[in-house]
């Protein structure tokens, strides 16, 4: 099928109000939930209202589920110079906990988004350790990819990458995604056996320019930070240009097509990540580190499922 663009005005603003909704998650049974600053995790219902849930702690940033249904959450420590850890909460007895603080001897300060495959491994990007935003973003290559596994054991599993941000795994949990922030680009890793990466490269071209302190003014819609990620059912992996109020996909040919652009920026406000939802798995959510609501449309193709989403 085709990638039709998604236009600015197809789109409809639900949890409006929300604190900072960088990312949304759909479960099984359709519940739709997205981060927020002020709980553990806001549920969006039919009529667009919602509700927090949880305690409140640090800043939530990408969420996910495990099988279970349980919203992981990484816990983006650098807005407060805190704690980054990646934590579970769990919906039904209200628990929230911290699953992996430290990895490898190095302290979490920024985990950023989890993503789980099949085997049940849990894999989570750290971005930096950088202590302020223009340090952050700098260019600097102190982020990496860690691991949980299944049977307890952490282990940083990649490094040397420049702010990874966003994650999504191939439809055979053969492949892992990791989009680079200060890099303007998307790495891809082979999964191995023993919830192990091998060699990463990049998927895709640069998808845009940075701005250099001191260097020429670049336009916003060439800006190519890239942020959240998202896996469809065709293989296409969409990105999050928040900068650029932009959303392309990577086709699996390697081609980079333009699906959602606003130049206002008043209703596609720096968009961070993508999740499917819905029986088809058509229902396109997007969140955001701007806006204070989560926007919704119906995609042109439906999304990969997540494990937690699989019969």
């Amino acid at each position: 099928m085709p990638l039709a663009p998604i236009p600015p005005s197809a789109f409809t603003k639900i949890a409006v109000g929300i604190d900072r909704p960088e990312d949304v998650v759909v479960s099984r049974d359709g519940r739709v939930f997205a981060s927020d600053h002020q709980c553990a995790v806001a549920e969006i219902f039919l009529d667009g209202s919602f509700k927090r849930l949880g305690p409140k702690g640090g800043a939530p940033n990408g969420i996910n589920m495990d099988r279970q249904g349980r919203v992981l959450i990484a816990n983006f420590g650098i807005y407060d110079r805190e704690e980054g850890p990646l934590e579970r909460f769990d919906l039904a007895t209200g628990l929230r906990e911290t699953l992996v603080a430290e990895v490898g001897g190095k302290r979490l300060t920024s985990a950023n988004y989890p993503v789980v495959d099949r085997a049940g491994n849990i894999w989570c990007a750290n971005s930096t350790h950088a202590e302020t935003w223009p340090q952050a973003l700098d260019g600097r290559a102190d982020g990496f990819i860690f691991v949980l596994r299944p049977d307890g054991s952490s282990q940083i599993v990649a490094e040397g990458l420049k702010f990874p941000n966003g994650l999504a795994l191939s439809a055979d949990d053969g492949v892992l995604y990791c989009a680079q922030t200060s890099g303007a680009d998307v790495m891809r890793f082979p999964i191995l056996p023993g919830g192990k990466l091998g060699k990463g490269e990049r998927h895709g071209p640069m998808l845009g320019a940075l701005q250099v302190r001191g260097g020429p003014q670049v336009a916003q819609a060439d800006l190519g930070y890239t942020d959240g990620v998202g896996m469809d059912a065709e293989s296409n992996l969409w990105v999050c240009l928040p900068a650029a109020d932009k959303v392309v996909a990577i086709t699996p040919a390697g081609a980079v097509v333009t699906m959602i652009h606003d130049p206002t920026g008043q209703v596609v406000n720096h968009p961070t990540n993508v999740t499917w939802g819905g029986p088809d798995l058509k229902d396109l959510y997007i969140g955001s580190i701007r806006a204070d609501y989560v926007l919704k449309v119906r995609s042109p193709v439906a999304g990969q499922p997540h494990v937690h989403q699989m019969a």
